[in-house]
């Protein structure tokens, strides 16, 4: 999580979608970074207004608004099945190196989650509390061009961006099968997609 103080932009970071690549070059510039533990480091939006931007209400009279990303559902899991298959995975009931993706998207869909599907959900990631707010700018992960720009009109700076968190190369083969069934019962992480621009 990044804050900017002075432009009142708060950047939640949605698991799998970058953020690491924008902590990188954008922490230094920041008045508000948060790394770690991960629960507030991918703090929710629910979480952030509960807490974070309820400092900023009460001792500044003010609010940030929300900028976050959101990536293509399939491509998201896609991401974490990769990630999760990581050398240093090996042996935790984490790691995915032994399944397949039809396998990971599969577990996903189970209740409860086995422990190496057990990634979350964008969807609830923007949900708001009742009296709460929700993200102000929200842009789809494959549109990192207008990411950037509005970025960098907003705090005043040219980016650069690496590329972090590379995770190894999989196949990710699904069955159609498999993801008809992920459409149809995960229908609101598609619509969280499709809302972004």
């Amino acid at each position: 999580m990044l804050v900017f103080y002075k432009e009142r932009l708060a950047f939640l970071a949605v698991p799998k979608t970058g953020s690491t690549a924008y902590h990188t070059a954008l922490s230094a510039r920041a008045d508000f970074v948060v790394t770690g533990p991960p629960e507030l480091k991918h703090a929710p939006v629910r979480r952030y207004d509960r807490f974070f931007q309820n400092i900023f209400r009460k001792m500044y009279d003010t609010e940030m608004e929300i900028i976050a990303v959101v990536r293509e559902p399939i491509d998201w899991l896609g991401s974490w099945f990769k990630y999760r298959s990581r050398d240093d995975r090996i042996g935790h009931p984490h790691s995915t190196r032994d399944l397949s993706f039809d396998d990971f998207v599969q577990g996903y869909m189970q209740n409860p989650r086995p422990e190496f599907a057990d990634v979350g959900s964008q969807s609830q990631f923007f949900r708001t509390r009742n009296n709460g707010f929700g993200a102000t700018h929200v842009f789809k992960y494959e549109n990192q061009d207008k990411i950037l720009s509005f970025l960098q009109d907003r705090l005043n700076m040219e980016i650069t961006l690496q590329r972090e968190n590379v995770s190894p190369k999989r196949d990710l083969f699904l069955s159609l099968e498999t993801e008809k069934k992920f459409r149809k019962h995960h229908a609101e992480e598609f619509s969280c997609h499709d809302a972004a621009r």
